[in-house]
């Protein structure tokens, strides 16, 4: 029997690295893309096969992903992991670079979709898994962009499932509380940087402290690359996979609280975090 093959966007580094080197070891013929292949060596070594691949640039996935289906002769799954996140707030953040937050997180996912559903359809079997977080159910302070980019692969998720059933295509959200990547410094700077001083400079070291506490008790990548094994292996897959650092305790809040509590809530952990943050370097002094 031939093996089932996966595409993982976004896997030169962190979660999308750790989910293409699980599938691979489930057994599956994985082909792992990013645009930095230069970091995919390691996956190279273990047998994956690796591709230069820029989300926001449709023509490539149309050409990487015909690539594809050429050589393997099917695609079962494919997990849509790249992304990016842009912090700051709405007033300060240039629209283009909110353009581009959806033209990755949004756009390229859905242009992945796009690409590969012709082979699924043919199939009639498929799994399609997007990457959202819990910020998908959540607000976030100064995280405005990446909270709209992962609320919209909700709902599109949720729209998508119903179409695809017919064809005999699952689709799955993964919704991952706090997890160990490089993501976090990246979207840190990149919130000082356009908020650290002006009119929202208070908020944005509360978000910075917030995030700094957080992350200091993170989940590896490997719990979210557990989620992906479920959503791609199980003969009946959830609509949804929630795991990691605060992930499940937020969405049951979220579930039970009003709107305003919840606004509540969010200050008061923001705060509590700068209070720590403040504590601990005051005593490092």
């Amino acid at each position: 029997m031939a093996r089932k093959v996966a595409i993982v966007t976004g896997a030169s580094s962190g979660i999308g690295k750790q989910i293409a080197k699980n599938l691979f070891r489930n057994g599956m013929d994985v082909y792992a893309l990013s645009r930095r292949v230069y970091k995919m060596n390691e996956l190279d070594d273990l047998g994956i096969h690796t591709l230069h691949l820029d989300v926001s640039d449709q023509e490539e996935i149309e050409q990487v992903v015909n690539q594809i289906a050429q050589e393997a002769g099917r695609i079962d799954v494919l997990v849509n992991n790249a992304g990016l996140g842009t912090f700051g707030s709405i007033e300060e953040v240039d629209l283009s670079e909110g353009e581009y937050e959806f033209k990755v997180n949004v756009f390229g996912m859905v242009k992945m979709i796009q690409a590969v559903l012709p082979t699924m359809r043919q199939q009639k079997s498929g799994r399609i898994i997007n990457m959202s977080s819990m910020d998908g159910k959540l607000g976030n302070l100064m995280g405005a962009w990446y909270v709209g980019s992962k609320f919209a692969i909700e709902g599109i998720s949720d729209s998508l499932r119903l179409e695809l059933k017919p064809f005999g295509i699952d689709v799955a959200v993964i919704e991952p509380g706090a997890i160990s990547s490089n993501w976090k410094g990246i979207a840190i700077d990149k919130l000082m940087e356009v908020s650290g001083e002006g009119p929202y400079a208070q908020m944005a070291r509360q978000t910075s402290d917030f995030f700094a506490l957080a992350y200091k008790f993170a989940s590896t990548p490997r719990v979210v690359a557990r989620m992906v094994d479920r959503a791609a292996l199980s003969r009946r897959p959830k609509t949804r996979y929630v795991g990691g650092a605060g992930a499940k305790p937020m969405l049951w809040a979220r579930r039970i609280l009003p709107d305003r509590c919840m606004d509540a809530l969010n200050v008061a952990m923001y705060k509590y975090a700068q209070k720590i943050v403040n504590k601990q370097t005051a005593f490092n002094r």
